[in-house]
């Protein structure tokens, strides 16, 4: 019986040699990876593929010509809770369960490093409920070993609302968006669990008092040791490795480039002689900094360094050809004045204004940069003017794991898309924000339709021509009256009442 057993054991070696393959790749070949980058802040024109010239990011690039570059995506939402929940749940924000962000500021100081130190109660934003499914319990449920890095914002540690019971089997990073206004933060969670860093409390208040501004000096205490990108980073490696012969999904939620401007020392000097002088931001909405512009250049690039050494983990672990990788960022760039968007051209093609960026449904604010590689699968260097939103991600990753999804969303998978086969395209996009005033807009072919102001009325609809004016300069709406009421009975369609009072924007419920 034992000579069987081995006969039979050497006979499979055997077969497994002879069609040229081992065990790991067989196990490789049943079902894809999934990594999905999300970078935060991260404008349409701030990477080189896109256009940016003064930012570097060769890795970055580097993945786009070897997969897909898509010029008409969008993020959810025009800020970071929302358009997150929008990517793990595929309800667009007319049908979301959180459509702004909710700081939850009942619960007391909850802007406080030292108070949500001391109670963790305080940390982290409004909860997604109970009900809703996310596309890591789909993928959870169906084999895929999940994990998570970097910033949450959908639920407080001591909600049901984390990532350990959304569906991911390892989290590391940030709770709270709150607690990432610092890169040097007190703590960070690894799953359930605090993990205490050897960094200390720095409010927004201190500012650099009566040091001299150009003295790199009077900044020590906003530079301290543990640098949270980079342990997150490393957790992100190690969960790759971990699970190189399980098929998995990676959301690596980056920080970066949301402010406070804080970067590793290296890449600060090297763009400090690449721009040359500069004066210092030392105001107190967020940290002080000597060199604002090569610091904000600084991030970017030392996140896609990481990209870098993501893709050469994969090749090293023999599972780069089976992973596909999409990098995203969450909303538009920032438009505080200590991010010089101007110089850099954040937004690329669109228009540069505190009113066109971050917080608005303006193209700078929701129309994000977006690559997908995919070994094999996706021509190098192909384009795509496929109109697409985060609420498609939920479909696409059904499609790409092989699960046929049974929960109801509103996106539509762009699988064939990125495999060069006839894309089922929408009829429209749809946005609400219940901020800035209160917004609307739908994107439906060429038309971009806004509503503004929707908090003092049900204001007029403004309607652009994206093929000749993607700046949004040129309002039309007078010399397209039919298109208008179409548009009007598209808002109204479109629109559910949230769940939560705080996204009400009364003038949509009449």
């Amino acid at each position: 019986m034992k000579r069987k057993i081995q006969y039979f054991f050497c006979l499979s070696i055997c077969l497994l040699v002879s069609i040229g393959c081992d065990s790991d790749k067989l196990l490789n070949t049943k079902k894809p990876n999934i990594i999905y980058i999300l970078a935060d802040d991260l404008g349409y024109g701030e990477l080189g593929v896109y256009g940016q010239k003064y930012i570097e990011t060769p890795n970055i690039d580097k993945l786009a010509k070897s997969g897909m570059i898509f010029n008409n995506h969008y993020t959810g939402a025009p800020v970071c809770a929302p358009a997150r929940s929008i990517l793990l749940t595929g309800k667009h924000s007319g049908n979301n369960y959180i459509r702004g962000n909710s700081e939850w500021s009942e619960r007391g100081d909850v802007w406080s490093f030292k108070a949500m130190f001391d109670d963790p109660h305080l940390e982290g934003q409004k909860p997604l409920a109970d009900s809703i499914i996310t596309i890591s319990q789909v993928l959870q449920k169906n084999g895929y070993r999940t994990g998570m890095v970097g910033k949450w914002g959908l639920g407080g540690p001591t909600t049901n609302s984390i990532p350990n019971k959304k569906g991911f089997d390892f989290f590391y990073g940030y709770n709270c968006q709150r607690q990432a206004h610092t890169f040097y933060p007190t703590h960070l969670w690894k799953n359930e669990t605090r993990h205490i860093l050897d960094n200390f409390i720095v409010t927004k208040q201190e500012g650099i008092g009566d040091n001299d501004p150009n003295d790199p000096f009077s900044y020590n205490k906003y530079n301290q040791n543990d640098y949270a990108p980079t342990l997150m980073h490393k957790e992100a490696i190690d969960f790759v490795s971990r699970n190189k012969n399980s098929p998995f999904f990676l959301y690596y939620a980056s920080p970066i480039p949301h402010l406070p401007l804080q970067a590793p020392k290296n890449w600060v000097s090297y763009y400090e002689k690449k721009f040359g002088k500069e004066s210092p931001y030392t105001g107190k909405s967020y940290y002080p900094n000597r060199t604002p512009r090569a610091t904000y250049a600084a991030m970017i690039s030392y996140l896609d360094e990481q990209v870098g050494d993501l893709v050469s983990k994969l090749k090293e672990i023999g599972i780069y050809e089976n992973t596909l990788i999409i990098f995203s960022s969450d909303n538009g760039p920032t438009w505080v004045d200590h991010v010089d968007y101007d110089f850099f051209n954040s937004t690329g093609k669109f228009t540069n204004s505190r009113r066109t960026m971050k917080g608005s449904l303006s193209e700078g604010g929701i129309r994000i940069p977006m690559i997908v590689s995919w070994p094999d699968k996706i021509k190098p260097g192909s384009k795509s003017n496929h109109i697409s939103s985060f609420y498609d991600f939920f479909e696409t990753a059904c499609d790409i794991a092989g699960i046929e999804n049974t929960h109801k969303t509103d996106g539509i998978s762009f699988y064939n898309e990125i495999i060069g086969k006839d894309q089922i395209k929408h009829n429209y996009l749809y946005w609400e924000y219940p901020a800035s005033g209160g917004l609307q807009a739908i994107r439906m072919g060429k038309w971009k339709a806004i509503r503004k102001n929707l908090f003092e009325e049900v204001s007029k609809i403004e309607l652009y021509n994206l093929s000749v004016d993607e700046k949004e300069l040129n309002d039309i709406s007078k010399n397209h009256p039919e298109l208008i009421k179409e548009f009007e009975v598209k808002f109204k369609e479109s629109h559910s009442t949230p769940i939560l009072k705080e996204f009400i924007i009364p003038n949509l419920e009449l």
